[in-house]
Formats: structure tokens, sequence, C-alpha cells
């Protein structure tokens, strides 16, 4: 439906096809009356503009609300129509982002305005409500994904900076579209309109007049309202690195126990867990969901607890301090100190090791399948290399979309290592072939893949397959390369923790502790390592999820009798550095009640 239409005639509401713009029940309007206010709408009243953060969450009780994307430019176009019961906004809202779309009142009415904090309470206080609203938001935003909404990267498909911003945006589940210089004919009006000249791409365009020139990761960030404040000369109780399953569920644990929480993430939150399009084993949810859902809803629970996300931010040293505390340090040259460390870095995938293959990296050879991905490749044939569940989630996936997907396995059975679940989807569904002992041995194709020469490894044939998109998952390695000589790390780069971390350890360190490295503690006292980063963990989302709860209860047993907790004021402001409270904020009640420390977590006590 145009805009042009909806203006000429009568503005029919769009249907609720996809579960993303439910109705809010009579009953749940009155609750809400009571922390806001009702306000009378005007015809062509801007409700919320896109580029601003949003200040209200939006209901509408009369009249008629359009959600338009570039307002009064050259792409403008209707996203969705909404009446009387519905709710404005989308996952921006609950994440302090800024809109991706306006609202625009059509026929005039009535709203009821309830303040944007305000809000946020509400949903993480009402389980009924919050569910309701996270599930529209979360639906919502994967719609605006893929209309390519929002801001628009222009650059090459060469560019190893067009590489990045793309990751970047896609990783965080940013709606965004790429005009690619070398094959899109939008590219060189866009061009001249912004006097750009090639050789100053890639650029982000947003709004159609905010222009920035190949920012940093940070740059992009500010521009959308992530949360990448600078930590300069701050002290936590807990500072967590990385922020994907074991990094959030810490953050979440650490928070609520009323210890001071940040976690710092280089590129997104939900590490590789949120590239996953559907998590099926995951304890709650016997219908499965997506990791982009999963990993939203702990941000979410996060920050109800108090927790600071920071993304982007990169930590690129850890040194210990006088005062059993740890400096870390930052690229951007700022620094933060903490009382303990829990390591949640994660993995990155490993890169096929085939000729050429770099020149078609994050154009048709890609190293996660999510929404943004499938989209490049629709009605064409994919190829998926790997035998792990990360593969089979994926094969799955992209059956949705390919027109068939070719899953490439180097072993001969598929049992190996793939969960019986995925393995009986994958072998019954009609759109994926499984290739056993076969490996990629060459790529084909001008710009972008076209075909991949493979090898059956039993009998050393070699065959041609038309692919226009590959997708590997080959096992990952560790993100510790910044680690190398602060600790003990295996010989793959994996941080060692418990009675391994103990057998090599600075034994004169130790002694003045009276104890050895506990369950998840590396061979720095107060350092912990959880989820993949870990060596000898179990690589599962939640097995991630339960060492990153465990390391906060391993935390107040390394803190125990030290009384150097730090807590914030009724302002927020934080101690003087250095200084120290003895005293705890209270837990809050129920599950997350502040855990019993007279048990002893050691390695020799698990």
């Amino acid at each position: 439906m145009s805009t042009a239409e909806n203006k000429k005639g009568a503005v029919r509401e769009t249907p609720d096809r996809y579960g993303a713009f439910p109705r809010l029940t009579p009953e749940q309007l009155e609750d809400l009356s009571a922390h806001g206010e009702r306000r009378r709408t005007a015809e062509g009243e801007v409700l919320y503009r896109e580029g601003e953060p949003f200040r209200e969450f939006l209901a509408i009780l009369r009249g008629t609300v359009e959600i338009l994307h570039d307002l009064g430019g050259p792409d403008e176009r209707t996203v969705a129509v909404h009446g009387p019961g519905r709710f404005l906004g989308e996952l921006g809202l609950l994440e302090g982002q800024a809109a991706f779309n306006t609202a625009v009142v059509r026929e005039a009415g009535e709203i009821l305005a309830v303040p944007v904090e305000r809000q946020r309470v509400l949903v993480g206080s009402d389980p009924v409500l919050g569910d309701l609203i996270l599930r529209a938001y979360l639906g919502r935003r994967y719609l605006l994904i893929g209309l390519g909404a929002g801001f628009r990267i222009l650059g090459s498909c060469y560019s190893s900076d067009t590489l990045r911003l793309r990751e970047f945006a896609a990783r965080n589940r940013l709606p965004h579209r790429w005009v690619d210089l070398e094959r899109d004919k939008e590219a060189e009006a866009l061009l001249r309109r912004f006097s750009i000249r090639p050789e100053e791409t890639p650029v982000v365009l947003w709004q159609g007049e905010r222009l920035l020139r190949n920012p940093s990761n940070a740059e992009l960030a500010r521009l959308i309202g992530l949360p990448a404040p600078s930590p300069e000369n701050e002290r936590y109780d807990v500072m967590v690195v990385g922020a994907g399953p074991a990094g959030l569920a810490a953050a979440v644990y650490g928070a609520s126990d009323g210890l001071t929480t940040v976690t710092v993430e280089a590129v997104a939150t939900g590490g590789q867990a949120a590239t996953s399009s559907r998590i099926e084993n995951y304890l709650g949810f016997p219908s499965g969901i997506s990791g982009g859902e999963l990993i939203e809803r702990a941000v979410l629970q996060a920050h109800k607890f108090g927790a600071r996300l920071m993304v982007p931010a990169e930590v690129s040293t850890l040194t210990p301090q006088d005062g059993d505390e740890y400096l870390v340090t930052f690229t951007d040259g700022s620094s933060a100190r903490a009382g303990a460390v829990v390591l949640a870095s994660g993995v990155r995938y490993r890169k096929l090791d085939v000729p050429g293959i770099e020149r078609l990296e994050g154009i048709s050879v890609y190293y996660a399948a999510t929404v943004h991905e499938a989209g490049l490749c629709r009605a064409d044939p994919v190829a998926v290399v790997g035998g792990g569940n990360s593969a089979g989630q994926a094969a799955l996936f992209l059956a949705q979309y390919a027109s068939g997907v070719h899953l490439l396995v180097r072993g001969g059975d598929l049992n190996a290592d793939m969960s019986r679940y995925l393995v009986d989807q994958v072998e019954q569904h009609p759109r994926i072939e499984v290739l056993l002992h076969t490996e990629v041995r060459a790529v084909g194709g001008e710009e972008k893949l076209e075909f991949l020469t493979v090898e059956d490894n039993a009998i050393r044939e070699r065959r041609e397959l038309r692919a226009a998109a590959l997708f590997v998952f080959i096992g990952a390695r560790p993100r510790t390369e910044w680690l190398k000589g602060v600790l003990a790390l295996d010989e793959r780069g994996f941080v060692l923790t418990g009675a391994d971390a103990g057998a090599v350890a600075d034994a004169n360190r130790w002694a003045s502790l009276g104890r050895d490295p506990m369950l998840l503690e590396t061979t720095l006292p107060g350092v912990f390592a959880v989820g993949d980063v870990r060596s000898g963990s179990v690589k599962r989302v939640a097995s991630a999820t339960g060492e990153g709860a465990m390391a906060i209860r391993l935390v107040h047993e390394h803190r125990e009798n030290r009384g150097n907790q730090v807590t914030a004021d009724s302002q927020g402001h934080q101690p003087a550095a250095g200084g120290s409270v003895s005293s705890r904020r209270p837990c809050p009640e129920g599950p997350h009640r502040r855990p019993d420390h007279r048990r002893s977590w050691s390695t020799s006590n698990p």
C-alpha cells in the first residue's frame, strides 16, 4: 500500500500477518493510563521522527497513524498503518536507539503517551504486557531489516571498510541497506547528489541528509544511539568482556546481585549465538527461539537490573594492580578498573582455506546465516560447509529462502557432530542435499560466487556445484590474542581455568590467598573465563549461560573477605577512585537473591 493511495482514499489498517502488530486489550490500556496521559491528535501531526530518539511509548485510542520510511525523501514509502488498540514504536524504543521511521497521524483522534523510561520499567515488571510488546517489537525490527529501511551504506564490495560497516550493522541487527558502488544503479546518483568522490567511500547516509564518511564502528553506533560511552577512569565491581550468552548471563546475575557491572563488546551483543536462525534445544523454549530474539531478551534483562553495556568497546590489555584489582585498557586509549573480570569473549569462525575465497567474503561467502544474508540469495541454490549444529541450523534456515541447499560435510557421518534432532530435520528436508566426504577445492565466478568445485575425499572425485552463496561453519578459534603473556592459555589459545590453571599458576601469588584457582578462575585471582573462550567448555548456548551465572557466584567467593564492593548512590554516582564500601546494596527478592557464601566452590570442592 503506497502513501499516495492512502492520501487519496480511506486509510486501511495493515493486517497483522506476522504477529508484529497486536492489539492491546481494554484492560491493558486502562492499566497503562495510570502511567501516562491521554492526548488529542491532529491530522498530519508527526508523533516521532526518523533519526530522533523515542521519548514516549504511544498507544492509539482513536484515529489512525501511518508509519513511513524516509518521509519527504526519494525513497518514501509506507511501512504500516495502525488503528485503535495498537501501539507504536519498535525495538529501538526499549534499547535507547533512534527511531528508524516516522509516525504521522492520518486520521485525527487520541493517543495514550507513556514516558519511555516508565514504559521500560513496565515491560520488565508485567510479564504478559512485556512479552506482548517485546515480541511485537522484535517482529517489527526484522520486518524493517527485510524492507531495507534505516540508514544506507554506500561502498564497494571490494572495500574492507564497507565489509566492516556491513558486518557491524548486521551483527547488531540494525535496519540498513547496502548500495554497492560496483553494481547498484543508484550509487552514481547518490555520489553526485552528495558530492562524494569514490575514494571517500564507504559512507553512511541517513534521513536523506546526514552523512558520515568512512565512520568507525563507534561513530556509527553513536549515530543510531547504541550505548557506546567511554569507560574512562571508572571502577566497577565486575567487568565482563564479551556480550554473548555467557557474558550477558554474567551481566544479569552480577547486576541483580547488586554488583556494579559493565559488559564491553567489540562488535555486537550476542556473539555467535545471535547468528543462529533457530535454537531448538534451549531449555524453556519447546518451539525454539532465534538467536537474535534470545539475545535481545537478555540485553533488556541486563538493562532492567542496571548493568551497563558498551558497544563497541574493544579491550586491548589487562593489567593487575595493587589492591586486588585490574586495569583494563581499550583500543581507543581509555581505561577502567575492576575488582573482578569475567572473560566471555567467545570465538570467531575459522575461514575456509580455498584459493581466491577472500575476494568473495562479504559478497557471497559468509560466516553467519541471518535474515540479512538470506535476503541476498533468494531463489538461488546455496552451499553450507560444516557438520555441526551451526551448519545444520543454517541449512534449515536458508532452505526457507534458497531454491536448494547443499550441505557439505567433510566426514562420513552427520551424527558425529550434529544433534540428533537436527540430523532428522536436515535429512527429511526436501530442499537440503547432504553431501558426505565432501570438501570445497575451488570457488568460481567473476563478481560474485557462481559455482564451487568440490571433491569427494573418499574416492578423490571432483565435480562442480552451482551455488550463489557459500556459508562456512567449520569450527572456531578463541578471541584471546590480547591475553597472551597475561594468563595461561592452552595450545589452541583457549583460557585455562580451575585445576588446569592451578597446575601452571604462579605458586607465590596463590599462596598469599591460601587457596587454588576456583572452578572457572584463571591463573590470575579474580579473573574468570566462561563460555566458548574457556578451555574444556561445552560449546553450547545453555552451557555458556550457566557458566556466566556461575562466574558471579565465584566472584562473590573471591570478594568474600575483601569488602571492596562499589555501590551507586541514588543519583547513580560512583564512589571516588580507590574507594570501597563494605556494605552491600540489597538484592532483589526471588530467584536473584544473593547467594549463600558458606559453601566453597573451589576446585577441591566443586
